[in-house]
């Protein structure tokens, strides 16, 4: 197959998991990120995509939510998957309906607990810390018009220690991340053709 899957990325923050996906598919035969797209002017993913030479673009929520504006660029660079990497707003159900089973993202616990709204980054480890738990990882799924409801695609799991901090715990959640988001994305973006 000489046409390359095109993946894009959406990040809210630092984009250490849009990092680990800009190493893996950088020299891939049949996978490219061709973009980076923020809701975060500040956001250090936008940077990190600049170094790998991965265009980065930013829009507000009326350009997200009430223009086209976010699925023309994705269409200008003929887009065929979306991936989430630490981006924290409801996808759209125009951007759904235009790339059916074909947006996945990453959430720092087991689903189905701690997901849904508000349910992000150091809350979740925080709740996890607070509920004793001995468990987390990682839940690696299918996007639809709800939080952290779509099809399961993978999860990882580690232990936690009862003395675990918070900031602890996310490490070794961030670790599960970046050993197997780019992975599981590789088979997901080669199994859907």
């Amino acid at each position: 197959m000489s046409e390359k899957y095109r993946v894009a990325i959406f990040a809210s923050g630092s984009g250490t998991n849009a990092e680990e996906i800009f190493k893996r598919f950088k020299n891939h035969p049949s996978i490219e990120v061709v973009l980076l797209l923020s809701n975060n002017p500040q956001a250090f993913a936008l940077q990190r995509a600049r170094n790998y030479d991965i265009e980065a673009k930013i829009f507000d929520r009326p350009q997200f939510k009430d223009s086209t504006i976010v699925l023309d660029w994705l269409q200008e660079k003929k887009v065929t998957h979306v991936v989430l990497a630490g981006f924290l707003w409801l996808i759209p159900t125009y951007l759904i309906q235009a790339y059916p089973h074909h947006i996945i993202n990453i959430h720092p616990a087991l689903l189905p607990n701690y997901g849904g709204k508000g349910m992000y980054g150091m809350k979740v480890h925080e709740a996890i810390k607070l509920a004793g738990d001995t468990k987390t990882g990682i839940t690696i799924h299918a996007v639809d018009d709800k939080y952290d409801e779509g099809e399961i695609i993978f999860q990882a799991s580690c232990l936690i220690h009862a003395n675990d901090t918070p900031e602890q715990i996310a490490h070794k959640v961030h670790q599960l991340e970046y050993e197997h988001y780019p992975a599981v994305i590789e088979q997901w973006v080669l199994s859907k053709d």
